[in-house]
């Protein structure tokens, strides 16, 4: 099983849903970086489930450092972080030890590795996505350092939908950050669709937009490390990720060359580009404008409707969520932070990259 990511700035994720605690484990954090736990509160409080529109299941979401900070700052050696589960409720789970629940990891993961914990999905849960959003803290700390920020939104839910990419300014981060569903979008109406959706008992998938500061510094490692290509990889491993596209993305296989092409421009002594349909790259390297793109999550497969399966002596039979389950209605919600960290640690891993790249 893969549980690491990046090559430079790396981290290694631990721990399953219902377990004792999760945590990470950052490698080639750079000494010198200040660093508190009071700095994860923010962050974790926007991932954390018990939000409108959420799971009703309530953890803390504390960030315990266990290694690699002394008197406040990174000492260059492997940072590790723990977050204790606190609100465990296996009991939903107990019909998953004889049979299969449907849209889920735990048949694949049997059928691999021999093995598997059901409660709460295990090591497949999106709980998971609470050490990425830690270690991502941490790269974006880093990244602060660059001048480079990574503002991520909910984009698109059920018929709500915004056309086109926003740019970043200072009314659209309060925004969103003061929005308790991530979005630029009308809270009435995503509070409405989601009371439909428990009314139903249903769930529904949803888009996030994601769209950096202008980043000069030419990071990007062709053939095989191409900002967008890592940015995907990263970005599709985040649980129920079905779709990413970068710049027009797939709109673009419908445009003529004379309409997609971004001019170069002068803007002062600087070039840059008229419009920005690449997305932010080219040749796979930033270009000194923002890195847009678009990430779309499915609709999670827990939900308290029958559905058809089968059991581990297949037999076919009907699954239905147990009433007592606590599932999110929309998984997108929460996965905004968690978009905004994944792109941080990739930036951060091609910070240090590109310090190696040319003497």
């Amino acid at each position: 099983m893969k549980n690491s990511f990046g090559s430079l700035f790396s981290f290694t994720t631990w721990g399953e849903s219902h377990g004792p605690s999760i945590g990470v484990v950052i490698d080639g954090c750079p000494a010198g970086l200040e660093l508190h736990e009071s700095d994860f509160v923010p962050a974790m409080k926007r991932r954390r489930p018990g939000n409108p529109g959420t799971s009703s299941r309530k953890e803390n979401d504390i960030v315990q450092i266990l290694s690699g900070v002394y008197k406040g700052k990174t000492t260059g050696t492997p940072l590790s972080l723990q977050i204790l589960n606190t609100d465990v409720d296996s009991s939903p789970y107990e019909n998953s030890e004889r049979l299969y629940r449907p849209g889920h990891s735990q048949y694949t993961y049997e059928k691999k590795f021999g093995i598997v914990d059901p409660n709460g999905g295990g090591r497949s849960s999106a709980r998971e996505t609470a050490c990425r959003v830690a270690a991502g803290v941490v790269a974006e700390k880093f990244l602060a350092n660059q001048n480079i920020f990574t503002l991520a939104y909910l984009s698109s839910l059920g018929s709500l939908t915004l056309p086109h990419y926003l740019k970043i300014s200072p009314e659209l981060i309060h925004k969103i950050h003061t929005s308790p569903f991530y979005s630029p979008l009308p809270n009435e109406k995503i509070q409405e669709i989601l009371t439909s959706l428990h009314d139903d008992s249903d769930s529904l998938g949803g888009v996030i937009s994601f769209i950096t500061s202008p980043i000069h510094d030419f990071l990007g490692e062709p053939l095989f490390g191409k900002v967008h290509a890592l940015l995907a990889s990263a970005l599709m491993s985040i649980p129920a990720a079905k779709g990413f596209e970068i710049g027009k993305g797939f709109a673009s296989a419908q445009m003529r060359g004379s309409q997609y092409t971004d001019p170069f421009v002068m803007e002062g002594e600087n070039i840059t580009l008229k419009s920005n349909n690449c997305g932010g790259t080219l040749g796979g390297i930033t270009i000194g404008v923002p890195i847009e793109g678009r990430i779309a999550f499915k609709p999670t497969s827990s939900i308290k409707r029958p559905c058809a399966t089968v059991t581990k002596t297949k037999k076919e039979t009907t699954y239905r969520t147990p009433q007592t389950g606590r599932h999110d209605p929309c998984v997108a919600i929460r996965a905004v932070p968690v978009v905004e960290a994944m792109i941080n640690l990739v930036l951060a891993d091609l910070v240090l990259y590109q310090r190696c790249s040319k003497l």
